[in-house]
């Protein structure tokens, strides 16, 4: 029963911290020290990654107008169905965006969880990127984005955007999100187009690594960490709902600054935490 409960506190977490732009796996990471899980270090691995998975339906729930390349059209005073170009070149900008993290994670995996997965490259990102957030804020106060809507997005900020999302492949800690946000900002893109492409491209990305971890572990665990598994995306899917539409509304209105400090004051506490425990 312990496992569950934590599992649902782990699902609130995910959903939470994987849209805002926070670091979700460093959080969990974070978590798991202070509220491990009594299950073996192969599920902890998998259930890390694939948790994430019910974050992305909630994505697809919330964007499927936008994602889905059929919609229904007027012709001759009649509706019909038909394929929308703008959906396709959405998605092969998505996808473009994809190649970097998607050649990292294929090859070097399961070397990043055993070196860089701890609290040290967690915390050091989280102030690292929180600083960047604040200085890139600073930079654009008086600047107009460039581009302010997904189809104008082109092809080659796309790959900008993926190779910054590279870096929180590699470094736990980064954020997702943050990274590709931050490389978003800098060249041009509004804050509301960047949030929203953060979104969809976190698709393919994270739905190829929960695939890859459940192609490589999942049919070696027991019914019960299954059900432990399901219960925290579940969770995730919920309140990753919720927090999407908070993070657009919120964006509308107000910078990444909240975020920035947010990052430092966590990073700094984290690291005096563990620095204190490992004296």
């Amino acid at each position: 029963m312990e496992n569950y409960l934590k599992a649902v506190l782990y699902g609130i977490v995910e959903g939470i911290t994987e849209w805002l732009p926070v670091s979700s796996t460093g959080h969990m990471i974070l978590l798991h020290e202070l509220f491990p899980m009594e299950v073996s270090q192969e599920f902890w691995d998998m259930f890390l990654v694939v948790i994430q998975f019910g974050a992305i339906l909630a994505v697809i729930l919330l964007s499927w107008k936008t994602i889905w390349p059929v919609g229904v059209v007027r012709h001759r005073r009649r509706r019909r169905l038909a394929l929308r170009r703008e959906t396709f070149l959405l998605w092969g900008k998505v996808l473009t965006a994809c190649i970097p993290a998607g050649v990292i994670g294929v090859f070097a995996d399961d070397w990043l969880d055993a070196h860089l997965y701890n609290w040290q490259v967690v915390s050091v990102m989280l102030i690292l990127v929180g600083v960047a957030f604040l200085i890139v804020e600073h930079r654009n106060r008086d600047m107009i984005p460039t581009t302010t809507s997904m189809e104008s997005l082109s092809f080659r900020q796309a790959m900008i955007i993926g190779l910054f999302q590279l870096i929180a492949a590699v470094l736990p800690g980064t954020s997702r999100s943050g990274a590709t946000i931050i490389g978003a900002l800098l060249i041009g893109i509004s804050r509301t187009v960047a949030a929203e492409f953060t979104f969809i491209l976190a698709i393919p990305v994270m739905a190829g690594a929960s695939l890859l971890k459940l192609l490589k572990h999942g049919p070696s665990f027991s019914t019960e960490e299954l059900i432990i598994l399901g219960t925290g995306m579940l969770v995730a899917f919920i309140v990753s709902i919720l927090v999407i539409r908070f993070l657009m509304a919120f964006i509308k209105q107000h910078d990444f600054k909240p975020f920035g400090w947010y990052r430092v004051i966590l990073g700094a506490v984290v690291i005096t935490y563990f620095g204190l425990l490992a004296r």
